[in-house]
């Protein structure tokens, strides 16, 4: 009954929101304001977009991989993503002799599929908020432990009631910095296979020089099939499984759109701050973003040099450096749009206001110096701060350190047993180093050990640095690794058919990882109740903004849940510095494919074309895929409010049909994730035509067409 309720608040709530930023969740869109969105174009009930009991839009919406999104195409199970999002997995999937990110691929048959070892898709079942159930029992006078342990207890609690003894997956997340909590019941399949992804050549175009940037005219998708078991229901990989069969499967859009045509994305968006204070952003541009910047270059220049050599290093380090440069490229631009937007500025023009608020008798006792006290924490914080930056980025490229902490306490766990005991964990022990070592260059890792610590210890505050990094011979680092127990698969396997306890502990490279995960342990003991102080007042300043602005809306920040944005067909103002390929300013919300081919460089790492498709374009062969005006469109723009975690999210029209997939921002609002410029800030799409026309046209495998449905 209490479902039904909610349901129907939600149903009569939903006529009065409006197209504008925020990253919704679907229960809480009875927060907004405004016009009716039927004049803006939508064609939906709210039951059609959110139902618990009935088939709706959120059943067709997966969270592919833990950290981007997915959308179910056909009722055989078949879904499609980013080529980016998928491209860790195509990458595993390949080698020299079958190298699927430089060759593409296209299943012909379902025994041709490929199985995506360690990938899922995680399907909403429900959410519901049970934030007056949490909140009754917390109090700002607790203490960090006190609040901590209440929070565990009830969160607990909730999985427990809702998981089905075991059935679901059942999440509890804390929204508004911890005013508010909401729980999101989720079903896991684990049986995901590979069907189909254009080359690196399509799926890639434009490289760097062209990610997050306006024009774009990649072609960024992959095609994958969910699995179940004969009932259904999830399960692990077996020959023996059938495709799943969703509750909605998204039809697809062949009609176009037009500038001001309504727009929707549903989806997973992972991290937005925006109610992240002036001194935050200032902390983030002057020192953490550039810490990151610095540390992920050195990291990416060393990975080039070894990719740049053997074919197949550039395949076992392709998703690794693609996500470094993805993520190097949006911190620089990040420093960037703030400070040509003036970001700080605005943020310190509502700080000013909020202030206004809090020095009033009746808030100046809980909000009168709250943002003092956020500006405190920062000041207490910034050398740490930095330090985890350039810690974070060493951590996730120099894997030397990362192989001997977790292979080292296996090997020792392993020294320990008897004859008998060794036996009984050999087999996962040598499956564990294969595993590790399958893709590892061992000159490479050197080098990058070596580099990322000498740059910790030139960059990083004393007062803040690890000891066993920063007493460590930075320009010996290498040759340490290679004489180790961990330098590679064979050294390690050597160990395990030669045991020898005394051996591992004198491992200088494990004594090294052992006192810098000590060393993080320390720092972060010693910083507790700084950052316990950060929490409480980051929460409170939030209370307070929501209740000195009565009339706004505020959204939640995103935090990989469900969301929801609404916007429409736009276009950006064009900048000097950008190849339009005689796109008109009238035009400037799509691109084509004689774009591509005015990009086109033969032999070029970024601007490459394949010889087939340049062909097909030539003889203009686009089939029912081409716009009606005769072009072939490649990508799109829309204002919808997104972020990382949004990539492969279906954008859908009025009607929830499919219009394309979401895949990028753009370069001028890349201060996105911590204000929302509505001038500015756009999404760039890939379009479903060009999805198509290159699964049937280009990869010739039309008969994953016949799955789906099309609407012309």
């Amino acid at each position: 009954m209490k479902r039904l309720f909610l349901l129907l608040t939600f149903m009569l709530s939903f006529l009065q929101i409006k197209a504008d930023e925020g990253m919704w969740l679907l229960t809480m869109i009875k927060r907004l304001n405004g016009v009716d969105l039927k004049k803006e174009g939508l064609k939906l009930t709210a039951e059609e977009i959110y139902s618990v009991n009935n088939s709706s839009l959120k059943d067709a919406i997966v969270q592919f991989g833990g950290g981007c999104t997915a959308e179910m195409v056909s009722k055989e199970g078949l879904l499609f993503t980013n080529h980016h999002c998928g491209y860790g997995n195509i990458a595993a999937l390949s080698t020299p002799e079958k190298d699927h990110l430089t060759n593409g691929f296209w299943a012909m048959k379902r025994s041709e599929e490929l199985p995506a070892k360690g990938l899922s898709v995680r399907f909403l079942v429900r959410m519901d908020d049970v934030s007056q159930r949490v909140n009754a029992k917390l109090n700002n006078m607790m203490t960090a432990d006190e609040r901590r342990n209440v929070i565990e207890k009830e969160y607990k609690a909730i999985q427990t009631e809702n998981s089905e003894n075991g059935k679901y997956t059942v999440v509890v997340r804390d929204f508004y910095n911890g005013n508010e909590f909401y729980y999101f019941v989720y079903q896991d399949f684990k049986d995901v296979r590979l069907v189909g992804t254009p080359p690196n050549s399509l799926g890639k175009y434009g490289g760097d020089t062209d990610n997050w940037e306006w024009p774009r005219h990649t072609v960024d998708f992959s095609v994958f099939r969910v699995y179940a078991d004969a009932n259904g229901n999830p399960a692990e990989y077996s020959a023996t499984n059938v495709p799943m069969k969703p509750k909605h499967a998204l039809p697809i859009s062949l009609k176009g759109y037009k500038p001001g045509d309504f727009t929707m994305i549903m989806g997973y968006p992972g991290r937005t701050n925006r109610f992240l204070t002036s001194f935050g952003i200032e902390q983030m541009v002057n020192k953490d973003y550039p810490a990151w910047v610095e540390a992920s270059k050195m990291a990416m220049d060393v990975m080039k040099k070894y990719m740049d050599k053997d074919q197949a290093t550039k395949i076992n380090y392709a998703s690794q450096y693609a996500s470094v440069a993805n993520y190097w490229k949006n911190r620089q631009g990040t420093i960037d749009a703030v400070m040509k937007n003036g970001t700080v500025a605005d943020k310190q023009t509502l700080e000013r206001k909020f202030e206004t608020w809090a020095l009033l008798p009746e808030n100046k006792a809980m909000y009168g110096d709250i943002l003092q006290d956020i500006k405190a924490n920062y000041a207490q914080m910034s050398d740490r701060n930095v330090e985890r930056n350039y810690s974070s980025q060493l951590q996730r490229n120099a894997k030397y350190i990362t192989v001997a902490y977790q292979l080292g306490s296996m090997l020792k766990s392993y020294a320990d047993q008897d004859a008998a005991g060794r036996m009984a964990m050999k087999p996962k022990l040598v499956e564990a180093i294969d595993r590790i070592y399958e893709k590892l260059n061992v000159k490479l890792e050197g080098e990058m050990l070596n580099s990322m610590v000498a740059l910790y210890q030139q960059r990083v505050n004393n007062t803040v640095a690890a000891p066993s990094l920063m007493k460590a011979d930075a320009k010996n680092l290498s040759n340490i690794a290679f004489s180790s127990i961990f330098a590679t698969k064979e050294s390690a396997m050597n160990f395990v058919n030669n045991p020898d306890r005394l051996k591992i502990d004198a491992d200088p490279l494990l004594q090294m990882a052992n006192a810098f995960v000590e060393d993080q342990k320390l720092a972060s003991e010693k910083f507790e109740k700084v950052d316990e102080a950060f929490a409480k007042n980051s929460r409170i300043f939030l209370d307070g903004l929501r209740k000195s602005q009565p009339e706004t809306s505020f959204y939640p920040d995103a935090n990989s849940t469900m969301r929801v944005t609404f916007g429409s067909v736009t276009t950006l103002p064009e900048r000097a510095d950008r190849n339009y390929a005689g796109i008109k300013a009238k035009d400037n919300y799509y691109t084509d494919v004689t774009g591509m081919v005015a990009k086109y460089k033969k032999g070029d790492e970024e601007f490459d074309l394949p010889q087939r498709f340049l062909d097909l374009v030539k003889k203009k062969d686009f089939g029912q895929y081409a716009d009606k005006k005769g072009f072939m469109p490649v990508n799109f723009l829309s204002n919808n409010d997104i972020t990382g975690g949004n990539s492969g999210s279906p954008i859908m029209d009025g009607e929830g049909n499919l219009l394309g997939l979401a895949f990028d921002g753009n370069s001028e609002a890349l201060s996105g994730d911590i204000i929302f410029d509505p001038k500015l800030q756009k999404t760039i799409n890939v379009d479903v035509r060009m999805v198509l026309w290159t699964i049937d046209k280009y990869g010739k495998a039309g008969h994953l067409i016949s799955e789906m449905t099309l609407v012309k």
